[in-house]
């Protein structure tokens, strides 16, 4: 390996979707690759992705597919030209077959959508966990956000009392 080249760490996650946590109540989660180019590996690398904005489609028909919409990674600055990828394009992920179709299924209930959580290199290859969510209602959120505070408090609290 050349010297000024960082190894990542297997299982270190690169990006991570928080926000989609706090909108959506994940009830099932799935590890998936992601076919990329070059410069979109490179870029990815350095960090320059978002998966904020991103969501996940599972289609049966014409072809049993799942394919990654809204994430944005970031160009990279020494590849140029036809090397260069567009940031927002689709994006195929991986599963097995009855992994999408399980998707597709879950995908088909009122409010649920499949999302982006996280992103991570996993033995070289980057994988993609994605969640299949349902939307929160502003009073679940407010829900979290007391629970949050009371176990703050309380953390807050037994810290005092132990000194």
């Amino acid at each position: 390996m050349a010297k000024g080249r960082k190894k990542t760490n297997p299982g270190e996650v690169v990006i991570e979707n928080r926000k989609a946590r706090h909108d959506y109540l994940i009830e099932e989660t799935l590890e998936v690759g992601i076919a990329l180019q070059g410069s979109e590996v490179k870029s990815i690398r350095a960090g320059k992705m978002s998966l904020a904005e991103g969501y996940v489609r599972a289609e049966i028909e014409p072809r049993m597919s799942l394919t990654l919409h809204g994430a944005h990674i970031g160009e990279y600055k020494p590849a140029t030209g036809i090397y260069q990828h567009h940031p927002t394009r689709q994006r195929q992920l991986l599963a097995h077959r009855r992994e999408i179709r399980k998707l597709y299924v879950a995908m088909q209930a009122k409010g649920a959508t499949i999302v982006p959580l996280k992103a991570y290199f996993k033995e070289g290859r980057l994988k993609l966990l994605i969640g299949v969510g349902v939307g929160k209602k502003h009073y679940d959120r407010r829900q979290d956000l007391k629970q949050r505070e009371a176990k703050r408090e309380m953390d807050r609290a037994m810290s005092k009392r132990l000194r």
